[in-house]
């Protein structure tokens, strides 16, 4: 929302700001002639002056530029901690921490409330001298014509001739001075639009160390490693080196490991999703493959469309989805929602749900790879078993990441992660 706030403001402005240069131009060609052949004098004195409120005007607006960018940085961070603390407000009751998330909301409150007031101050001191500017100027005029005047050498026109000239050149060599407020926010937003370019192509603007090893891919029939050696993006460090294996049918993986050593990160290169490191692997096409995490997605959409994503316009009766719905032990859920209805599944569902939903989304695809990381982590030991073997029946080659000792029972390769890129690779006899 702040992103298409600042993008309307950037074209308006700019255009704005276009339309003004361009009248500051033609008036300041058609009247500073004729202020000139009035006197010399006054014109060089215009210019003076108007130098001068130029320059004090940019030196107070290049802190308001940072005061500016500051608030709308401070004022984001706030939305996105009362945002964090809605979407985790039932951990944060389980926790008892509402007082230090209470502190923190506050905090962010408070120090988008302090700059605010400095912004207030500063945007009252370049007003003040606007003021002031613009109010001096009515004299000027008639400080330097008067003496003119009264040794004859201009006659009345002349002296309103050139007040009428003097404001208009003035007018238009004012224009930073003027509009040095508009011009603030116009920069703190260029600075954010800015970052938000700049980090959509970090390489194009040397953010980020360029790549110099990639992991290849390629592709084939079945799901196959060769030689691969995987870092994550921008890090040196190695999470599993090379390291190859075969997951064809009736050869279903198992990557087992403790935390943090990389048994997703795998998961992540054989999805394509990372490709810091060597080596090459061999996999079907991507609509071959249904990548199922932890924490199912649950989009915003009907109950249908729950099933049936990432195909949602796929068609498929509804007697059809209440079978599939029975195969993963969720034969009540059809009767407590219509499949037309629309809710907050993230909320509505318990995580075991979820990821049972996020199973059905198979039976419904039916791919030939399944890609499981911790996907039954909230599931009873039956209902883990009821969607393994279901997987078997189906004929669909899975590959696992879990932590408990019974996943093995339906796994026939085990691929165990160690400590600084090691690894063994064992098969299970089942």
């Amino acid at each position: 929302q702040r992103i298409t706030q600042d993008i309307k403001s950037f074209t308006t402005v700019t255009l704005d700001f276009l339309l003004d240069i361009l009248d500051s131009i033609l008036t300041l060609f058609s009247f500073s002639a004729i202020l000139y052949t009035i006197s010399k004098a006054l014109t060089w004195g215009l210019l003076i002056y108007a130098i001068f409120g130029t320059a004090v005007a940019l030196i107070v607006g290049s802190r308001l530029v940072s005061i500016n960018y500051n608030q709308l940085r401070l004022e984001a961070n706030f939305r996105y901690s009362m945002v964090r603390v809605r979407d985790n407000a039932e951990s944060i009751a389980f926790y008892r921490g509402e007082s230090l998330e209470r502190g923190q909301v506050i905090d962010r409150l408070i120090s988008a409330i302090r700059n605010f007031d400095l912004l207030i101050i500063w945007q009252s001191v370049i007003t003040l001298f606007q003021l002031g500017y613009n109010y001096f100027t009515r004299l000027i005029p008639y400080i330097i014509i008067a003496p003119l005047y009264l040794q004859g050498e201009l006659d009345f026109g002349a002296i309103a001739q050139a007040s009428v000239a003097f404001s208009q050149v003035l007018s238009a060599l004012s224009l930073i001075t003027n509009q040095i407020q508009n011009i603030t926010e116009f920069a703190a937003s260029i600075n954010r639009l800015g970052e938000f370019y700049e980090s959509l192509d970090p390489k194009a603007f040397k953010k980020e160390k360029e790549q110099t090893s990639f992991i290849y891919t390629h592709k084939a029939s079945d799901v196959s490693l060769e030689n691969v050696t995987l870092h994550p993006p921008n890090s040196e460090r190695t999470l599993i080196q090379n390291v190859s294996l075969n997951v064809s049918h009736d050869s279903n993986l198992l990557i087992m490991g403790a935390s943090g050593t990389g048994k997703s990160s795998l998961l992540r290169a054989i999805a394509g999703l990372w490709n810091s490191g060597n080596g090459i692997i061999y996999r079907p096409d991507a609509e071959a493959i249904l990548f199922l995490p932890q924490k199912p997605y649950m989009i915003l959409g009907t109950l249908r469309e729950q099933l049936l994503y990432p195909n949602t316009g796929k068609e498929i009766t509804d007697e059809k989805l209440k079978d599939i719905l029975k195969t993963v032990n969720l034969p009540n859920l059809s009767d407590r929602f219509d499949f037309e209805a629309q809710e907050n599944w993230e909320n509505v569902l318990s995580l075991g749900e979820q990821q049972r939903v996020a199973f059905a989304r198979i039976l419904v695809t039916k791919p030939r790879y399944a890609i499981l990381d911790e996907a039954t982590s909230a599931l009873d030991v039956k209902n883990e078993e009821r969607l393994y073997q279901e997987l078997s029946h189906m004929g669909t080659t899975y590959i696992s990441v879990g932590h408990r000792p019974t996943l093995s029972q339906y796994h026939q390769q085990l691929l165990e992660i160690l400590d600084e890129g090691n690894w063994q690779l064992k098969k299970i006899e089942n």
